[in-house]
């Protein structure tokens, strides 16, 4: 009997398929914050916001709003703009500074007076992070002691985590974004996460958390001390 004729033999991938990147990640959680201040404000504020922008790819920015006008106005520019959310810098008498952070247009809203500024220009530290890049939020535990702390925390989550996939971040970890509470204000720092192995034989070696340690990032640090929330 004849024998059966052999099977062809599976064609082989080009090279250009088998090297191609991954598909980016689907941009499914689309938020987006605007990030003004208002008229008044000093050369250390505007500084300040400048450094908010470049640590938040998903933001959009819109001119200054007059402190005459109602701030309530925020939310029909964060729908003009496909903002959920708001970063406002409110300066009074040239000196105070106030942050209200809010989701657009049903809230909650809270207002905190920004103490401790330190701009970017100002520090001289050894930490440092690609822009556009995602930031590690951490939370202390103190924010679960109270209801108000916890709603103070789920606010900011969704105010400065940037969301997976969005066209302007880049699809990694690189810097650490730290909230902690002492004597009733919220303190804002910022950490760069260094990888210390060499090579993959090294990060194996080095087994896990051993591989990896932060320090200090060059960018601005602020304390915010809890004015007013509304829920």
């Amino acid at each position: 009997a004849a024998a059966a004729p052999a099977e062809p033999a599976p064609a082989a991938e080009p090279a250009e398929a088998a090297s191609a990147p991954p598909p980016r990640v689907r941009y499914v959680n689309k938020q987006r914050v605007l990030v003004v201040c208002s008229r008044g404000t000093s050369a250390r504020h505007r500084h300040l916001l400048e450094d908010l922008k470049k640590l938040l790819p998903h933001h959009k920015s819109d001119a200054k709003l007059d402190t005459k006008n109602d701030p309530r106005q925020l939310n029909e520019i964060c729908e003009l703009k496909s903002c959920n959310g708001c970063v406002y810098l409110e300066a009074r008498k040239r000196s105070d500074l106030y942050m209200w952070v809010s989701r657009a247009p049903k809230g909650p809203s809270a207002k905190f007076l920004v103490q401790n500024v330190h701009t970017m220009d100002e520090l001289r530290l050894t930490g440092n992070c690609g822009l556009g890049t995602r930031a590690l939020l951490c939370f202390d535990g103190a924010f679960d002691a109270q209801p108000h702390w916890s709603a103070v925390r789920d606010l900011l989550a969704v105010t400065f985590g940037t969301p997976r996939g969005h066209p302007k971040s880049k699809p990694f970890f690189d810097r650490a974004m730290a909230f902690s509470i002492a004597d009733g204000k919220v303190w804002v720092r910022h950490y760069q996460i260094v990888d210390d192995a060499v090579d993959d034989a090294d990060a194996v070696a080095l087994s896990g958390a051993a591989q990896f340690r932060v320090c200090h990032f060059n960018t601005s640090r602020v304390t915010m001390n809890p004015f007013i929330d509304l829920f």
